[in-house]
């Protein structure tokens, strides 16, 4: 049973990295539960601090991605139309153009949401696409590097519990 929930914690660390890029997957969130599943072995002794602590801090990030997005479109004068293109752009630009696409897809498609909600204003499009970009951006980098640290972590508790994990 430990070498299942090991296994599922490894799978749960490595996809949450990916939900770093993805806006399907809360990325913070899945690699702590990758860590939840590494302490509920017998394994691993219980540490319900770290568990808590990382469990605030996935919490905090998958919050504030949400608000960053919002933030940098509306900084540079978007509104909801640039925000949700954003979602919508990064989804079709990892579909057909692939790892291109992360950047791509959210400009374009901030830009496409921002000018149908203000037909008029191209100017003001672009400028609150790149503000949607440089939200994302920002976004990623957290959650990426949130999601690097907890599979850090993930890998050294397993490490420095070997003889226990292996045996």
């Amino acid at each position: 049973m430990d070498t299942l929930l090991i296994f599922l914690g490894l799978f749960f660390s490595i996809l949450g990295i990916a939900g770093s890029f993805l806006p399907i997957i809360p990325g913070p969130i899945t690699s702590w539960l990758g860590l939840l599943f590494l302490f509920l072995t017998k394994a691993i002794p219980m540490d319900s601090s770290f568990l808590v602590i990382t469990g605030c801090i996935a919490l905090a990030i998958f919050i504030l991605d949400n608000i960053i997005s919002i933030i940098g479109a509306k900084k540079f004068g978007g509104g909801k139309g640039s925000v949700i293109g954003s979602s919508i752009g990064l989804l079709v630009g990892i579909v057909f153009l692939g790892p291109l696409g992360i950047l791509i897809g959210p400009f374009l498609g901030a830009f496409l949401g921002e000018l149908f909600v203000n037909a008029n204003n191209s100017k003001g499009a672009f400028k609150a696409a790149i503000g949607a970009l440089v939200g994302f951006i920002t976004g990623v980098f957290l959650k990426f590097t949130i999601s690097g640290v907890y599979l850090f972590y993930f890998v050294k508790i397993v490490w420095q519990h070997k003889a226990l994990v292996f045996n």
